[in-house]
């Protein structure tokens, strides 16, 4: 078989929801965990489930699985252990980390007008507390259905105050992928080259290899459980980061690593044991990023040819297929159509679990976008979904357009 084919009855054979009767086309929501995941779960809470750092032998254990968990995830980007901390989710992660961010009033952080909300509302809230001057980076719009983050459009945000520049890998709206090394170069040749850039990468993890030290990113987020792990999430900050930080644990706690200072006993014992399975499948005896991209790229390219071929179907985000480019993550709307009644129209009348919303990128679809609060239809796939999942969910399009409203 070649290097970039996956062996999708392997695939699938590894995530035990997929044997059900549905369809998960909501994956950039939440994928499948994997059931070596699941197992890893059950095994600590049934056998290890004590307090960490006692002398006793099943302590000894646990202690050892949980560190364990966090090498995993720290070799996953290419960190070291004490530069992540783990928590219940990217939300969460954020939120907390701004506020052990100290900076001075008058300084400036310049926030991306199309991410996620957990990506703006914490530095919205750390502008307002610490009296900073909060700029606003806006998309090129040159194609209005395709808003993008260019590094040449961010130059004219920086001066000499700028503390801090956050954006997002790639839109969990418009599946687009951002040139972070681009934008990082900016901030580094620009008029406050030691600002802090911070990446948002929950909709870019689940299907490209990630490493933190090659993109130059100081603050760097993501979710495990839309990498095919457990609920819970990875914040990876640098050193440099780490010297304007707080601590928000205990005084009398250490306060030498991101954990010791962000972590707030909120990385669950039992979801972090189940890291190491995750990492054990993506890139084991035979690493499957290659497969994962082929594999994405032919399904975002036969829902793409369908959606493009429709003159009453408009894309927004990238039109094109290329994985240079997007994520199998593809949100469109229809003429005629509001985006909640076409998604319950076709989950009636088949298996397909697919989502309509604005997916909390509230600013992009409703601002950005000109969309209201119906937003988009959005259709996000994943490696261990197949052609034939994506054949069948045009097939049932088709024939609910075909009828008309």
């Amino acid at each position: 078989m070649p290097a970039n084919t996956l062996n999708l009855e392997s695939v699938r054979g590894s995530f035990p929801a997929l044997a059900r009767d549905q369809v998960y086309f909501d994956n950039a929501g939440g994928s499948q965990v994997l059931g070596t995941v699941a197992e890893s779960i059950r095994d600590y809470l049934l056998n290890t489930n004590v307090q960490l750092g006692a002398s006793y032998v099943t302590s000894k254990k646990s202690t050892q699985r949980y560190e364990e968990g966090y090498g995993a995830a720290a070799k996953y980007i290419g960190a070291s252990d004490s530069e992540i901390v783990q928590g219940p989710s990217t939300t969460q992660l954020f939120r907390n980390i701004s506020y052990a961010l100290d900076f001075q009033p008058g300084d400036e952080v310049v926030i991306s007008a199309i991410d996620h909300e957990a990506n703006i509302a914490p530095w919205v809230g750390l502008a307002e507390r610490q009296q900073l001057i909060l700029k606003w980076w806006l998309p090129d719009t040159a194609d209005p259905t395709s808003p993008k983050l260019f590094a040449e459009d961010l130059k004219g945000l920086l001066s000499n105050r700028t503390r801090l520049v956050t954006c997002t890998h790639a839109s969990n709206i418009l599946g687009t992928i951002h040139d972070i090394k681009a934008i990082v170069k900016a901030v580094r040749s620009g008029p406050s080259p030691d600002a802090l850039v911070g990446v948002d990468a929950v909709a870019y993890a689940p299907h490209r290899k990630i490493d933190v030290k090659e993109l130059g990113v100081d603050l760097y987020a993501f979710s495990w459980y839309k990498v095919y792990g457990p609920h819970m999430a990875i914040l990876y900050a640098t050193s440099r980061a780490q010297a304007q930080l707080r601590s928000l644990g205990h005084h009398s706690n250490p306060q030498n690593t991101l954990e010791d200072k962000l972590g707030l006993a909120a990385a669950s014992y039992e979801l972090v044991s189940g890291i190491p399975a995750v990492l054990e499948y993506l890139e084991g005896d035979s690493p499957k990023w290659d497969g994962i991209v082929a594999q994405e790229s032919a399904l975002q390219e036969m829902l793409l040819a369908y959606l493009n071929g429709r003159d009453d179907v408009t894309v927004w985000g990238e039109r094109s297929a290329d994985s240079a480019v997007r994520v199998s993550t593809i949100s469109f709307t229809i003429e005629g159509w509001g985006s909640q009644d076409f998604v319950e129209t076709v989950e009636k009348e088949s298996r397909f679990g697919f989502r309509w919303g604005s997916f909390y990128s509230v600013r992009l679809v409703e601002e950005i976008l000109g969309l209201g609060k119906d937003g988009i239809i959005r259709v996000s796939m994943v490696h261990y979904n197949t052609v034939d999942e994506v054949k069948g969910l045009v097939k049932v399009m088709d024939d609910v357009l075909s009828r008309g409203k």
